[in-house]
Parts: C-alpha cells; structure tokens; sequence
C-alpha cells in the first residue's frame, strides 16, 4: 500500500497518466516546433518565434521547479537559496559565451575596469565547451555538497535550514554585485553572440536550445521519478516524516540528504544554462531572494511531493507573471504573495491534490 501511495503521489499511475503524459511530451517536442516551420505564418496554427523561446525558457524554469520539488517535497528540507544554484549555472555558460564573443582579441568593458588587457586566469578555460559543460554540474554541485554538509552534518533543519539557504543566495548576489570579481558586477554577462560556432540569434539555434530544454526537463523528469519511486525514494520520505526514527534503524540520514541536495542544485546549474542562451543575459538579480521563493511558490501551487505539480506550477506562475509584468508590472510581487497565501489556505497540496479530490482519490492512502 505504501509503493502504491508513492506511485500515486508520483504524478502518473496506470497506463492513462503514462499516455497523458507521453500526448504532453509529443505535444511540446514535436508539435510546436513543427507547427512553426511547415505552417505559413498567416495560419492560426502558426507558433511564433518568440513563442517558442519562451516556452523553452518555461521549461528551463520547470526543471528548476522538480529539482526543488524533489529537496522539499520528498525529503522534507526547504530551501529558499536554489536561485543560487541556477544563476551559477547561468554564469558558467555566460562565461562561454562572453569569451568566445571575442574570440578575435580583446576584453569586454568590465575587465578593463580592472586596470588590465587579457582575461583573468580564471577566464581562460572557458573558451571550451566540454570545461564548460563539466562546470554547469560541478560549480553549484560542489558548492551545494560544502554547505550541505555542514549544515547537515549540526543537524540544521526547519526554518532555520530555509534561513540559512537564503543567506547563502543574498551573499552570493552581494559577492557578483562587487566589479573586483571579475564576472560583469551590476550588469551581468550579455551580448553574447555565438555558441558552438552558431549564432544565439539564429532561429535554428533558438529551435535547438528549445528542443534540449525540452530533453532535459523529460530526462530530469525520469531520474527524479526513478528515485522517487525506488528503496531510495521510500528512505527519502521517511527522512521527510521522522528522521529521528530513521537514525535509529541503522540509516545515515546526513549521506541520504546530502546525496539529493548536490543532485537538486546540478539540475538547477543545468538548468540556468539552457536558460542564458535562450533570455541573453545573466546578472546578480537571479540571485535575489525574492527569485528563490517564487520558486517555493512553483512547488506549492502545483503540489509538492507530486513532480508533476512542480512542473505544473512553474508553468502556471510564470505564465501568469508573463502577462501580469506585461500589463501591470509593479503589482506582480503583490499578486505573487496573494497567490502564495490562497494556496496555503484552500489548496494545502496544490493543484494536483485539487484535481485528486475531485477525481476522488483525496481520501485514499
């Protein structure tokens, strides 16, 4: 009864959520891009470009939302700090693409402030993708597995845990704010102008970027699935209930936490990185408090503890920002704090518990 309860919380059970789910997959790989090649622009069926960009910047956003989903939902631990995650990631891949923008010699405007010619050591490897790419997971993964296991390790929990991640992303935008790190202070990292030799502008390159989002939101999907639904998914959710307990019968909850920690903030590297090309700058903003609880924000309208309302709620409160910041930008932060406190008090467990009342399965275990 309990394998079933996590399959059911899981997000998909039995053969209709598995082909929901592949119709969704179908829907967003292959249609939207298809639409927007074979159909004339005239055609109502005609998807945009810009359309298509920002729904690969969606999907960025989702990962984003299972891999907080999957530290919180599952295990229990709120963090208010992966906005610190994402904008590494982004900053990785921005440095990339800044170095190879001059690749023909020459510094950008930030590195001249510094009093010097030629990019920093620290710049140097940068001008390869594969460093790059093994950056994207290991930058925020290590800086996630250090704080972790200190804080881990005393036993930190509760708010005070969720205090101390959003401490640790308010440092991290104070330290990018500062011109002396050498990574474009105030302003970020923009202008970029090639990846892998095709240019960030070119339709096709945007279509690309669109389609690995794409890839990396199902493979992030099936991974955290995978772990969910395993022995190490029930040891998880016993962290989540009793931890206290799960010392006792022998388990060592500091390598079990640890473990899905580092793994929750690679896939927000990954993500930030597939998130830069797409949006064309990255600056300390990213890691501004407010960006990580509007994450929590992702996880609690969609339900926690499901994956599918992660990914659920990134796409309903973006698109609800996309629009509300287009007509009324100075009332987002408001109406983001109303919807936070409409879901805490009449959608407990988000919209996928909503829908499982009204299916019927609210009351089952």
């Amino acid at each position: 009864m309990a394998q079933a309860r996590i399959n059911r919380i899981a997000g998909l059970h039995g053969p209709a959520g598995w082909l929901l789910f592949l119709l969704a997959v179908a829907a967003v790989l292959v249609l939207m891009p298809v639409l927007n090649r074979v159909v004339s622009p005239e055609s109502i069926f005609h998807v945009p470009n810009w359309m298509l960009t920002l729904t690969g910047r969606f999907l960025c956003l989702a990962l984003v939302a299972l891999a907080l989903d999957l530290i919180w939902g599952y295990t229990g631990i709120l963090s208010l700090g992966h906005g610190a995650f994402f904008a590494l990631g982004g900053y990785v891949m921005g440095m990339h693409l800044t170095r190879n923008s001059y690749a023909d010699g020459g510094v950008p405007n930030f590195i001249q402030f510094l009093g010097v010619s030629e990019w920093p050591w620290f710049w140097v490897p940068f001008q390869w993708f594969w460093f790059t790419a093994l950056m994207i997971l290991l930058v925020p993964g290590v800086l996630a597995f250090l704080f972790g296991f200190f804080a881990f390790r005393s036993r930190v929990r509760g708010v005070y845990f969720a205090i101390i991640t959003q401490a640790l992303t308010f440092g991290m935008m104070l330290l990018f704010f500062r011109t002396e790190t050498g990574v474009g202070g105030d302003t970020g990292l923009t202008n970029f102008q090639t990846l892998l030799g095709f240019s960030v502008r070119d339709a096709d390159t945007r279509l690309a970027l669109y389609l690995v989002s794409a890839l990396a939101v199902i493979g992030g999907y099936l991974a955290c699935r995978y772990i969910v639904t395993s022995k190490l998914g029930r040891v998880l959710t016993a962290i989540r209930d009793a931890e206290s307990r799960v010392r006792f019968t022998g388990y060592n909850p500091l390598r079990y936490k640890l473990f899905v920690w580092t793994l929750s903030a690679m896939l927000c590297g990954v993500a930030g990185a597939l998130y830069v090309p797409q949006t064309g700058v990255i600056n300390p903003g990213e890691m501004a408090p407010a960006q990580s609880i509007e994450m929590a924000v992702w996880v609690a309208l969609g339900g926690r503890g499901t994956l599918v309302g992660a990914l659920a709620g990134a796409g309903i409160v973006n698109g609800m920002k996309s629009y509300v910041t287009a007509v009324h930008p100075d009332l987002w932060l408001f109406f983001l704090g109303a919807l936070f406190i409409i879901v805490t008090l009449f959608l407990p467990r988000g919209v996928v518990g909503l829908f499982q009342r009204v299916r019927g399965e609210g009351g089952r275990s």
